[in-house]
């Protein structure tokens, strides 16, 4: 009786080694050729959409989860649930590294998305009145960049040197006493008939319903913010070069997938590679 359990045990080993040596058991030597991606579901799980059959005719499938926040696709990755991540800009992503203890990095720029102002109360910024109520967005780098546009649209004036870590403490002048309020990103287009105006991001604009001909300023293409907040693909360091990263970035950095954007969301998202 004696030997029997002693075989069984070791049968046992032997086949937790094999699977150990064979990356796995349950079918991860299939899951090894899948690329999961967290990904916002405007523009972004849109245009990874599109890079399906590139990436299937590489050996891969694609399999997009879908976020509605801004932490969980970041936690997601560096825990290793996610190969890859598509929803931020960097400055976001440094930030969230810095406050969060992760190592996550950017591998590519894939396109930008201009900032806007909204309003269904007026047409114009100029329309914009004496305590008017202004919704931005209430994480660090994208409150910054809110900022930014309202002061370029002469709304507001912030401290030299705030840049792109300004805080509603940086506004030096408000000659209008705007209420600025701040609120959850993808909350803005929800909370914007209870606005005077909001600065709203792209996607959530976009999901929201609005089209970038109903904003009533924008960020420039040309401008510092292209480059600055340009959506990335975002990776935990060290799986930089890895084969399935290399398979995602070269499907969606081509002619085609630039076609599509430009097609689709007519100025509302721009190719930036």
């Amino acid at each position: 009786m004696k030997n029997k359990f002693l075989k069984v045990v070791s049968l046992g080993l032997a086949a937790v080694l094999s699977c150990g040596l064979l990356v796995g058991c349950g079918g991860s030597e299939a899951d090894d050729k899948v690329i999961k991606v967290g990904a916002s579901p405007s523009p972004h799980a849109e245009i990874l959409a599109e890079i399906e059959d590139a990436v299937a005719a590489q050996g891969y499938t694609l399999e997009v989860i879908e976020y509605n926040d801004y932490v969980i696709p970041n936690t997601a990755v560096e825990q290793g649930e996610l190969d890859a991540n598509f929803f931020q800009h960097k400055p976001y992503l440094d930030d969230f590294n810095a406050n969060n203890g992760t190592n996550i990095v950017s591998v590519a720029a894939i396109h930008f998305e201009p900032l806007g102002i909204y309003s269904a109360a007026v047409e114009e910024v100029s329309e914009i009145g004496e305590g008017a109520m202004i919704g931005v967005p209430n994480d660090a780098t994208n409150e910054a960049r809110a900022l930014l546009l309202l002061e370029a649209n002469g709304l507001i004036t912030l401290k030299e040197g705030a840049g792109v870590n300004a805080t509603i403490n940086d506004i030096a002048s408000n000659p209008l006493n705007l209420e600025i309020k701040e609120i959850e990103a993808a909350q803005l287009p929800l909370s914007l008939l209870d606005l005077d105006a909001a600065v709203i991001n792209g996607n959530y604009a976009i999901s929201g319903g609005l089209s970038i001909a109903d904003a009533i300023a924008l960020e420039e293409s040309t401008s510092i913010a292209a480059d600055t907040y340009a959506n990335i693909i975002a990776v935990k360091a060290g799986n930089e070069d890895s084969e399935k990263v290399q398979v995602l970035i070269n499907a969606l950095q081509t002619e085609e997938v630039k076609a599509f954007i430009g097609s689709t969301y007519a100025g509302a998202v721009v190719p930036v590679y």
